[in-house]
């Protein structure tokens, strides 16, 4: 597995959780995985949820897990990743605030 995609709640969190998703992020490249992290992607010219959700589907695409943040059930589009992630086969692993990348537990496709 080479190419990871992070998920979690973004709408209504300070900051839109981007703390979160850059920390998790970088631990991740740290371990030498490459990482598709929405909270690096540029503001789609829409700026709705539905342009958001367009970049992150076809990132999901390149990739081969999922790692989900703390909150991601709160996150309508947290679990729209996780049901197209699990469809296209990916390996899934939840991330906690005491959970090091090494101690991620993946499921298998």
């Amino acid at each position: 597995m080479k190419r990871i995609y992070i998920s979690g709640p973004m709408t209504g969190l300070p900051g839109l959780n981007y703390p979160a998703f850059n920390a998790v992020a970088e631990l991740l490249r740290a371990e030498g995985f490459e990482v598709e992290n929405p909270a690096e992607n540029p503001e789609p010219e829409c700026r709705s949820w539905t342009g958001y959700m367009r970049l992150a589907l076809v990132q999901i695409s390149r990739c081969e897990g999922l790692v989900l943040l703390p909150g991601w059930p709160d996150s309508k589009g947290a679990r729209l990743e996780l049901h197209i992630a699990q469809e296209l086969g990916l390996r899934v692993a939840q991330h906690t605030d005491s959970t090091s990348v090494a101690d991620l537990r993946w499921t298998q496709p």
